[in-house]
């Protein structure tokens, strides 16, 4: 969990004294780099990776102790929050739906591996996306990693409007229909919590791009089950504006 490194640089900068409930507390990976020169791990001097709390577990100890979270706000440059930076997966209890796959052949090749990628394909070649969001006019327009535009929102408990300009996002997939733009976050494994900056950074980036209403979708495959939560935000300026709509769970039969 690099709690050490953090430690040291909570402590090289006097965080510890930094009043979070006026204020974030921004970082540069200069800063960071600095602090950490002495450890002898690359993982513990590796700012992506020290930076890297993806769920609230991950984060170093002097997070959890504070309430805090970490958000890239540019290019090399960080904030440190004070409040609630993530968000729960909730389980689904219902019983799995059967879902006969709209394919009128076996796809050979989506059982080669098991990484989250080829799950989601084959998902979607099942058009169990489409059925989910009811949309068949949905097709596979965005994938991989981007750079956002500029964008100011509210997180955690502070009042002023955090900036954030080229910060480098990723989604596993994104589709566009007539009406609609999804984008989806993937995961192959039971996942209890997310950092809401995982939905919220690439919702934000893609509303500037379109007038298209823009949806957001977690998904997970677990054994033979196949997971989809859609989130939403009440408030597109508000991190923490973040709302579960809908979720189901299905089993991918062939014809």
């Amino acid at each position: 969990m690099n709690h050490k490194p953090w430690q040291s640089i909570f402590d090289t900068y006097n965080i510890h004294e930094h009043d979070f409930s006026k204020s974030p507390f921004v970082l540069t990976a200069e800063q960071i780099k600095k602090a950490t020169a002495h450890f002898t791990s690359t993982t513990e001097r590796e700012v992506r990776v020290l930076c890297k709390q993806d769920t609230r577990e991950s984060r170093p100890q002097v997070f959890v102790d504070n309430n805090l979270f970490i958000l890239p706000i540019k290019n090399g440059v960080y904030t440190i929050l004070q409040g609630e930076g993530y968000i729960d997966i909730p389980e689904i209890t219902t019983e799995a739906t059967i879902y006969k796959s709209k394919l009128d052949f076996e796809l050979e090749t989506s059982q080669i591996g098991n990484s989250e990628m080829q799950h989601l394909d084959f998902a979607y070649a099942s058009s169990l996306v489409r059925s989910f969001l009811e949309d068949e006019s949905l097709v596979l327009t965005i994938r991989g990693r981007k750079y956002t535009s500029k964008f100011e929102f509210y997180a955690g408990q502070h009042k002023q409007l955090i900036t954030t300009e080229s910060v480098q996002t990723e989604v596993d997939a994104g589709y566009e229909g007539r009406n609609q733009i999804v984008l989806i976050e993937a995961k192959n494994s039971a996942t209890r919590n997310t950092i809401i900056r995982q939905l919220y950074y690439p919702f934000r980036q893609w509303q500037i791009h379109t007038k298209k209403k823009v949806n957001i979708l977690f998904f997970e495959k677990r054994k033979d089950i196949y997971s989809l939560w859609e989130f939403g935000f009440t408030d597109e300026n508000d991190y923490n504006s973040i709302e579960l709509l809908k979720s189901a769970k299905f089993e991918i039969q062939d014809k």
